[in-house]
């Protein structure tokens, strides 16, 4: 999808829910200087057009029990069945994350298990019966960064260069 005309409004209510998704739309409308409606406005646009997913509370996998964190490049035997090999993927609750990559593999994804016993099971019964010609794994310790893109790194148009 191409890139949408956000302005400065758009813009600034989205660094403000993106820091606080529980702030009130109230809140935002108060710092926007702005009524209330016309946030709701903004987010159902902001909805509609895509660029907000809905809202969400994050669990951390690990104080729920799963101990291991695990990057899965996959090799499909036939890359003709991505859509079938994502299919399948999609049923298996421990792959958080799938994505179509260049480079060495066909898929890459995200992956968390009880611990890595868990994880070498849901690699053999799980995953090598869809077809894979190899797969290569890179266990995580510890996520050093992780966070959403920050909204101060959309660029500014030419409306928003002259306020």
């Amino acid at each position: 999808m191409a890139n949408q005309k956000l302005d400065r409004l758009d813009k600034q209510i989205l660094r403000l829910i993106a820091e606080d998704a529980r702030i009130p739309f109230l809140e935002v409308a108060r710092i926007c200087n702005v009524s209330g409606a016309a946030i709701h406005q903004r987010i159902q646009k902001l909805t509609n057009l895509g660029i907000l997913k809905g809202s969400q509370f994050i669990i951390d996998p690990e104080k729920v029990g799963y101990e291991t964190c695990a990057f899965i490049g996959l090799n499909l035997k036939n890359p003709e069945s991505f859509d079938e090999v994502v299919e399948k993927l999609r049923k298996i609750p421990e792959v958080v994350e799938c994505h179509y990559t260049t480079g060495d593999y066909d898929l890459f994804i995200k992956i968390y298990a009880a611990n890595n016993h868990d994880l070498l099971n849901i690699i053999h019964d799980k995953l090598q019966p869809m077809g894979l010609a190899r797969s290569e794994s890179i266990i995580s310790f510890h996520a050093a960064i992780e966070r959403q893109l920050p909204v101060v790194t959309l660029a500014l148009g030419a409306d928003d260069e002259q306020e």
